[in-house]
């Protein structure tokens, strides 16, 4: 991974006194009490044509909002003039551009951008200009009122219905319902984020967009907003019906490790115990048949597949109980080992002194 930075990381004398100085001078990356500045996150593949219209546009909307802001540029192994036009853009001392070594996702780019993120907001957009810039001051106006995370959603979308529009519908209901989070749209790219409440989370497969679920699990407050949505104006989406299942395989993930990474063993437990159930109900019935009052009910172990069906369930029961307290076991490894708590402080109050509530707590999954 290669990042573009205007300035040096540490100074010719190798103290890092001087590390990009010059750039937090330009974003106000400082020590001023009350400081707001977002960090806007662009994951970028193959959007030559889009790139320097994007950053037109996001310049224009943040310097009429007048906040301060910087600009992380993520290219995702781009293979068209991509790069190019990033090291341009990189000029900008406003601007970071990451380079990746090949297509890693659109996942993994955020997860990049935040990592290298200095503002105490981060908002992802989408490169392909379908996004609106003019809506971000919008969304970070609203997280001003207490959320820890802002949500777009594109309710006028201008996207093909039945290939498109139709199955986000779908997988929308779908999220809301399995997660308890209710929001119409997961898929919209463009949110707002408190760093305090994404800096710990570690992003895996298409899990960017279960977000606002892991925030709201850990007590964050979780809102939505309409924003605008444009026609593609450049190339053809990434995007396919195959990410579907993929977007449900992790959707079962995020729930299992919000819900019962520190206490595996219910899950594991549980379905051990309905097959040891499952089990012993076929046993009896076997029996039952065996020894029936009626002749015509008789039938021997041989004659039926309970005694099989008795001794499968029997042992994946067994076996999911052992896979429960083995997982016990590894939790446990996982949380000391690192030092990591299995709660979220959101303040902490004593005699004659008040602490914030936001002080960073590792309790990513």
């Amino acid at each position: 991974m290669t990042v573009h930075d205007p300035t040096p990381l540490v100074d010719a004398g190798g103290t890092g006194k001087r590390a990009h100085a010059a750039r937090d001078d330009q974003i106000g990356v400082d020590d001023r009490a009350g400081e707001e500045i977002v960090s806007v996150v662009i994951p970028v593949f193959n959007e030559e044509q889009s790139i320097r219209i994007l950053y037109d546009e996001l310049c224009a909307a943040l310097s009429t909002w007048g906040g301060r802001f910087e600009l992380i540029f993520v290219n995702d192994g781009s293979t068209d003039r991509t790069a190019a036009a990033l090291a341009t853009l990189a000029a900008d001392p406003r601007v970071v551009a990451i380079h990746f070594r090949r297509n890693f996702g659109q996942t993994a780019a955020l997860s990049a951008g935040i990592d290298h993120a200095r503002g105490t907001i981060i908002v992802p957009i989408d490169a392909d200009l379908q996004n609106d810039p003019a809506d971000i001051p919008a969304l970070v106006d609203k997280l001003a009122g207490g959320y820890d995370v802002v949500s777009g959603w594109r309710r006028d979308r201008r996207d093909p219905y039945f290939s498109r529009i139709l199955p986000s519908r779908i997988a929308n209901w779908l999220i809301s319902t399995i997660s308890g989070v209710r929001l119409h749209d997961y898929g919209c790219s463009l949110k707002a984020y408190r760093r305090d409440c994404v800096a710990g989370v570690r992003l895996y497969g298409e899990m960017h967009r279960f977000v606002p679920i892991y925030v709201s699990m850990q007590g964050g407050r979780v809102s939505e907003m309409v924003v605008r949505h444009r026609a593609r104006r450049f190339g053809r989406s990434h995007y396919g019906a195959a990410r579907i299942v993929k977007v449900l395989l992790d959707l079962l993930l995020v729930k299992f490790l919000v819900s019962y990474s520190s206490k595996p063993i219910y899950v594991f437990g549980s379905f051990g115990l309905v097959c040891l159930a499952a089990g012993i109900a076929t046993a009896v019935l076997a029996f039952f048949f065996k020894f029936a009052p009626v002749a015509a009910w008789q039938k021997d172990f041989v004659e039926t597949p309970l005694p099989v069906v008795t001794a499968v369930c029997v042992l994946v029961g067994m076996l999911a109980i052992l896979q429960g307290l083995l997982a016990e076991m590894l939790m446990r490894t996982y949380f000391e080992s690192q030092g990591k708590s299995t709660y979220v402080v959101d303040r902490l109050e004593r005699a004659g002194a008040s602490d914030d509530a936001r002080r960073p707590t590792d309790t990513r999954p």
